[in-house]
């Protein structure tokens, strides 16, 4: 019994650290505050997150994270994720998760930019995130 605790208690923190950690705003590096307010003036309430080196902005909506924002430490924007409902990702992500995750449902949903201008979408499916291409092609899990 002691042990399956332990294992649950290391499964969780190995977790914690692998999805990415709050940080607070007094650890995130000056130049990714900068950077933050510079390209996104009127964003307020954020909260902060590490995701590996890099720091993540997340704000707005009523989950407060209906904007995200990843910068590497020296300030340079990474991608930005906009929340979306899942009806408004491409058809192929729905045909996707319906022959290759039976029954399940899109519990979120996010439409991604990255610093060239590439888009993707993403699709969290049974605590997982999937990646597709503007049309809806599977790229990768998360």
């Amino acid at each position: 019994m002691k042990k399956s605790i332990l294992n649950v208690l290391l499964l969780t923190a190995i977790t914690g650290v692998a999805i990415g950690q709050k940080v607070s705003e007094s650890k995130v590096p000056a130049a990714a505050k900068a950077a933050i307010m510079k390209k996104y003036p009127a964003a307020s309430k954020i909260t902060w997150e590490k995701e590996k080196s890099n720091y993540e902005a997340n704000w707005g909506g009523k989950s407060g994270e209906d904007m995200s924002v990843q910068f590497t430490p020296a300030g340079e924007f990474i991608e930005e994720v906009v929340a979306i409902t899942p009806a408004q990702l491409p058809a192929g992500v729905a045909a996707y998760v319906k022959q290759n995750y039976h029954g399940a449902k899109i519990k979120e949903a996010g439409k991604i930019t990255d610093a060239k201008g590439t888009i993707m979408y993403e699709a969290e499916v049974n605590g997982k995130d999937l990646i597709f291409d503007e049309k809806g092609g599977f790229l990768k899990k998360d």
